[in-house]
């Protein structure tokens, strides 16, 4: 059974998809953003996956791909096209090939024209297809750089594209609209530049009369894109704490495991934001925690000290999870929740002051 997710980037508008075998848990990762690739990784461990690969639909000018980031934290292969002529991918793809997560697997249709190196990843059953910017929702992507053609951008859609079953579902590199899929059957009939009886003369000369200007990222994209986003000597890589064996959950929310906390609960300053009757009651709570209520928590920070590690703790995680961010907002800059809070601290057997369980 497959498992789907899409996922999208705000700052660029670019949709990212996570595609895996539920029963082996193998998944791949299409056209993933280089400032998203905590959140990606998160979602990965979330839901128990390993990320074979991060495949790329083309070289992107509008945002640096994850994929070199995400290589090196779990260890993905990339690939992308061999007409893209990028450097440092694990594979280079053509028409027919196959990348294969689990039992299922993409058939790779080249669909150039966006650019020279543009690529369309097909699922196994046809049912689904991910067209990165060659085919966007009632629109496409420009021509007008990287090798681009806008002849080869409309055969690639006629011959490639709008070949599929008219049920196939298509998901886009990008959407500026809040639209999110499409269809061969709706965009065979409606797409305002690719549909109807529209002719390749009819589409390039439509195209040729666009003058966009350039994508504002296009010089920094493009050269950290032809190396697959290998960026490992930027200081703009997203820092991962190093106070404590933290993860961050798909929520946004940086968590701490019960067995470290047991282990190390000398070196952090922990902070139970239950209410008092709480604190007292069948749970007890952890032996040199502080109780600050939630409630008082933005008027009550001050009584911590911002050079010490901070640990919030509630009954089951959730308002723990809140005061962790209030916390970090407030400029507290190694913060962690409690992952399952009180409830698993019990669960798992480990020690506390008071309570009745």
């Amino acid at each position: 059974m497959l498992l789907f997710r899409q996922l999208f980037d705000q700052q660029s508008s670019t949709y990212t998809y996570l595609l895996a075998d539920r029963e082996g848990g193998e998944a791949v990762l299409i056209d993933p953003v280089f400032e998203q690739a905590q959140r990606d990784a998160a979602l990965v461990r979330e839901l128990r996956l390993r990320l074979a690969w991060t495949l790329e639909t083309h070289v992107h000018a509008d945002h640096v791909t994850g994929a070199s980031i995400l290589k090196h934290r779990l260890g993905s292969r990339i690939a992308l096209s061999a007409r893209a002529g990028a450097e440092g991918a694990d594979r280079l793809l053509a028409q027919g090939d196959r990348i294969a997560f689990g039992e299922r697997h993409l058939e790779v249709r080249e669909t150039p024209g966006h650019t020279a190196g543009c690529i369309t990843f097909l699922l196994d059953d046809r049912s689904m297809a991910f067209t990165g910017d060659c085919l966007l929702i009632r629109g496409c992507g420009r021509t007008d750089f990287q090798g681009g053609s806008a002849g080869a951008l409309y055969r690639s859609v006629q011959n490639q594209i709008f070949t599929l079953p008219g049920s196939c579902l298509l998901y886009p590199g990008h959407d500026y609209r809040g639209a999110s899929v499409t269809t061969v059957a709706e965009e065979s009939r409606f797409n305002p530049r690719l549909g109807g009886e529209r002719s390749e003369s009819d589409f390039t000369g439509y195209m040729q009369n666009l003058n966009l200007a350039h994508p504002k990222k296009m010089d920094i994209a493009v050269p950290a894109n032809l190396r697959c986003g290998n960026l490992m000597e930027s200081a703009a890589i997203p820092a991962e704490p190093d106070w404590a064996p933290v993860t961050l959950s798909f929520a946004g929310i940086w968590e701490i495991e019960p067995y470290w906390l047991e282990e190390h609960a000398s070196e952090v300053q922990i902070v139970d934001v239950r209410e008092p009757d709480e604190f007292e009651g069948e749970l007890g709570h952890l032996a040199g925690a502080a109780l600050i209520p939630l409630g008082a928590l933005g008027k009550r920070q001050d009584e911590l000290q911002r050079d010490r590690p901070v640990v919030t703790v509630c009954r089951s995680g959730g308002r723990s999870a809140q005061a962790a961010v209030m916390l970090q907002q407030a400029g507290f800059a190694r913060v962690a929740n409690l992952a399952g809070g009180m409830l698993r601290w019990h669960a798992e057997r480990n020690t506390v002051d008071g309570g009745g369980i």
